[in-house]
């Protein structure tokens, strides 16, 4: 971490022109479009994961139930599936959580945020945060991977000449998919709602024709039927249990993406097309399978009339890849979010529309994500093989969500005690139930996710540890800033023409950078700005909240300035509200004076671990440079460099 800034800071890309405005106006940018137009576009954006979930839930449960399932294991699977999307998607978090928001964002990140952990020491609420978003990134692996997969299977039904391909096919699929990522999805996600409410009205129909069959399927509805089957069956019927959360893998994202929609749009598309058309689907499988149809296969395909099979896996197709690329997105914004708070080296990020603000390329990420989804395609190579490893990061990362929903609900909405524990006590033992099922699969392939969850986790350790270790010894040198004052007086430090800005971490201590300059140069710019920015537990800040500005000294002010961890931090755009504050800035001729650090080994053992100070130092090397994240012109920056031993 470098001395400009409290906290690392996302690469400030091209505003574009709904956050600049909003930026000008402060606050959040507003979400733009009529409730229904607003419901279609989260159709691609937010339910793509659960949308494509039938393409393999469901033969996924009935191949661990045996190989024959009678009545009686298919109403109990099928009543579990129905239920679990009632009470995990529909309650915990459309009802729910949703309800519980950071000025407009969601998430596990967000709603760590809003916990406070900035203004408390809460270890364990931290702990929780960021091993759940780091879960998010094993699952963003995994998706794609097992999602084209059951899609393109669909090919060996329409001709089993095709099987030898379908492999193959998928690699180049998701290749393709993260080759595309640094072009941006603007345009191509204007379809993305069209082909995705175009995907559910037919999965529904086909779920119609299904139950059309087998119209006792129905029974399903009645939680007995799981219940009985659930406890009947002994340890293997809690392992079906692993399978059946594979339907609610992308209800995570409803909360996650939440931001970029808003509460209504999300809400009614679940409420109105999304939940109807995976009940009816998840039916018309059932009721196939209690029809005498073979439980082996592809049962999703086998719902789809012979002539309609090979278009049917196209628009599978396409709404895997749509899946996939809500996925990565998700993982983009959850990345530039851990930056912002302080938990990940600084990244290079960059804006890919000129209207969606969540439309961002983050390139470490997605080629990282690329070679490990390439990698598990061709390690497992089927979606049934993918099926153990699938489920487990988002199980764990739903437990804890519920843990922080309850202290939500005990701190922010200030529920009694017995309400609140019955609630998501409730949500947590559901949780429970599917995150030991899913931890029985680790031997199977379960370990991916959690060992790419790990990965993740002792990056964002290993980076705040070593950002607060130069913090600290650049603490130890800190000179106040009266005797500096003092010192310009007593050696009439000479004051040049133009103004200079200095960026520096404290809040109260003259600037090591600036201290550095007087001692070399001898003499100080007449007009001094010292900057200290804050990232603040709110996504957004508004412009009134933003800057304080006081005079600590003749020409020499300081300016506090806040920013939400979902805004992009400029620096030059500061400098004219600053003139309008008091200041009095010669803002055509400005200097930036910045300090870099580059990272040594303490000689006296005191320091970290050797490990971990070698892994900081790496990641500090190879980080975007500071000056890019404030947006400083690069003609106007002066950089002074030295050696910190943490």
């Amino acid at each position: 971490m470098s001395p400009e800034s409290k906290g690392p800071a996302p690469q400030p890309a091209e505003a574009p022109s709904a956050t600049a405005a909003a930026i000008e106006h402060g606050g959040r940018p507003d979400i733009a479009g009529s409730l229904p137009w607003l419901s279609l576009a989260a159709l691609g954006v937010v339910f793509g994961d659960i949308g494509t979930s039938p393409l393999y839930t469901l033969k996924t449960v009935l191949d661990l139930a045996g190989d024959k399932p009678d009545a009686f294991t298919v109403l109990g699977s099928l009543s579990l599936i129905i239920w679990t999307l009632i009470i995990v998607t529909s309650v915990k978090y459309v009802a729910v959580a949703m309800r519980i928001d950071n000025d407009g964002e969601g998430g596990i990140l967000a709603l760590m945020s809003l916990l406070g952990v900035k203004q408390r020491r809460r270890p364990a609420i931290i702990a929780l945060g960021l091993f759940g978003a780091a879960l998010i990134y094993g699952d963003g692996a995994v998706t794609p991977a097992i999602s084209v997969l059951s899609a393109l299977e669909g090919l060996d039904m329409v001709a089993p000449l095709f099987k030898p391909y379908i492999l193959p096919a998928a690699v180049a699929v998701l290749i393709g998919l993260f080759a595309l990522q640094p072009l941006g999805t603007a345009k191509i996600g204007r379809a993305f709602g069209p082909i995705m409410s175009l995907w559910f009205l037919i999965i529904a129909a086909l779920g119609v024709w299904g139950i059309a069959q087998h119209p006792a399927v129905l029974w399903a509805i009645d939680p007995r039927n799981g219940l009985k089957y659930l406890f009947s069956g002994g340890a293997g019927s809690f392992l079906v249990l692993g399978g059946v959360f594979l339907c609610v893998t992308g209800a995570e994202a409803l909360y996650a993406d939440m931001g970029h929609f808003g509460v209504k749009p999300i809400r009614l598309a679940w409420n109105a097309l999304v939940f109807p058309s995976l009940v009816l689907n998840y039916a018309g499988q059932g009721a196939l399978v209690l029809s005498g149809a073979a439980a082996q296969g592809n049962i999703f395909f086998r719902l789809c009339p012979p002539l309609l099979l090979l278009p049917m896996v196209i628009l599978a197709t396409l709404a895997t890849i749509i899946a996939s690329q809500s996925i990565i997105t998700g993982a983009f914004s959850m990345t530039r979010q851990a930056i912002q708070l302080g938990w990940m080296p600084r990244l290079r990020i960059r804006q890919t529309s000129q209207t969606g603000y969540g439309q961002i390329y983050v390139g470490p990420v997605n080629w990282l994500l690329m070679l490990v989804t390439l990698g598990l395609t061709l390690g497992f190579r089927k979606s049934d093989n993918l099926a153990a490893a699938y489920g487990i990061a988002v199980s764990a990362t739903m437990l804890m969500t519920s843990a922080l929903l309850y202290i939500a609900m005990r701190e922010i909405w200030r529920w009694k005690l017995p309400l609140a524990a019955a609630v998501a006590g409730t949500f947590m033992l559901v949780d429970a139930g599917f995150a030991s099922a899913n931890f029985m699969k680790i031997a199977a392939g379960g370990y991916v996710p959690l060992l790419l969850a790990a990965l993740v986790y002792g990056v964002m350790w290993v980076w705040h540890l070593g950002a607060q270790a130069v913090w600290a010894r650049i603490q130890e040198h800190m000179m106040p800033i009266g005797e500096l004052l003092s010192l310009l007086a007593e050696r009439r430090i000479p004051r040049v023409p133009g103004t200079a800005v200095f960026l520096t971490r404290t809040l109260q201590d003259a600037p090591p950078v600036m201290v550095w300059h007087i001692r070399q140069n001898r003499a100080l710019h007449e007009r001094v700005l010292i900057v200290t920015t804050l990232t603040e537990s709110t996504p957004w800040m508004r412009n009134r909240e933003r800057l304080k500005v006081e005079e600590i000294g003749a020409g020499i002010w300081r300016a506090t300035a806040r920013f939400g961890f979902m805004e992009r931090p400029d620096i030059p755009s500061l400098l004219g509200p600053a003139n309008e504050l008091g200041c009095k800035l010669k803002l055509d001729d400005v200097t930036y004076y910045v300090g870099h650090e580059t990272v040594v080994r303490r000689r006296d053992g005191k320091g970290l671990p050797r490990v971990v100070e070698g892994i900081f130092a790496y990641l500090q090397r190879n980080s975007v440079h500071v000056s890019d994240y404030f947006k400083l012109p690069p003609d106007a920056v002066v950089e002074l460099g030295r050696e910190i031993a943490i």
